[in-house]
């Protein structure tokens, strides 16, 4: 049984200090309502796994300010290419510049506008290193679904917010989100397709290698 506290929580969260141009990106995040920006915890990890499996290919849904994708793309080879899909142009022109900020070059990034659903059925199966998931709540489960298609055989899937503000770990927790959340976690560790686990920095950020 694990005896993490606060602190040491808290401590973990901040040990891989965030570069000043993510925590631009980052305040800029934090004024939109529907952006909240990827913790710095959640931030490295993403950015380790990225680097670990040397990810030239990588599809995020849900682009916000681009704090996440400047945290993968920091992980990634020289000639990586990050796709993130958005909705909104206002988060787009955000991470648009954030990138540029960082000094990758517009060729680093494919920045997709539009519905996420519609989007991700175009895409090529198996041709991708990493999908990251971080958008809609209640659409996890199709992004999932289409996620796996779209990774090759020893990719990795991450979805943040698993653990949802504390309440998936709590069973008397049952709004929508939560519910939604805390069943697709399940269905995804009983998957034998995928080598899971779920990782209790920021939010709670899963991840999972496809066999």
């Amino acid at each position: 049984m694990s005896t993490l506290k606060p602190a040491s929580w808290s401590y973990a969260e901040d040990f891989v200090p965030e570069p000043e141009v993510i925590e631009q990106a980052r305040a800029r995040g934090l004024a939109f309502d529907s952006a909240m920006p990827v913790g710095t915890g959640a931030g490295a990890a993403l950015r380790m796994l990225a680097a670990a499996i040397a990810a030239k290919h990588v599809i995020e849904v849900g682009t916000g300010s681009g704090t996440s994708g400047l945290w993968l793309l920091a992980g990634m080879p020289e000639d990586g290419v990050l796709t993130t899909i958005d909705i909104s142009p206002e988060h787009q022109k955000a991470a648009r510049e954030a990138y540029a900020e960082a000094g990758y070059p517009s060729q680093r990034t494919r920045v997709i506008s539009g519905r996420a659903t519609d989007v991700l059925p175009r895409m090529t199966d198996g041709a991708y290193d990493m999908v990251v998931i971080d958008a809609d709540k209640a659409s996890y489960p199709d992004y999932v679904e289409h996620g796996i298609r779209l990774l090759r055989s020893g990719g990795v899937l991450a979805l943040d917010n698993m653990l949802w503000h504390d309440k998936v770990a709590d069973p008397a927790a049952r709004d929508a989100e939560t519910t939604t959340l805390r069943d697709l976690g399940k269905t995804l560790r009983d998957d034998d397709a995928l080598l899971p686990a779920l990782l209790p920095v920021s939010d709670g950020l899963f991840v999972a290698v496809k066999r």
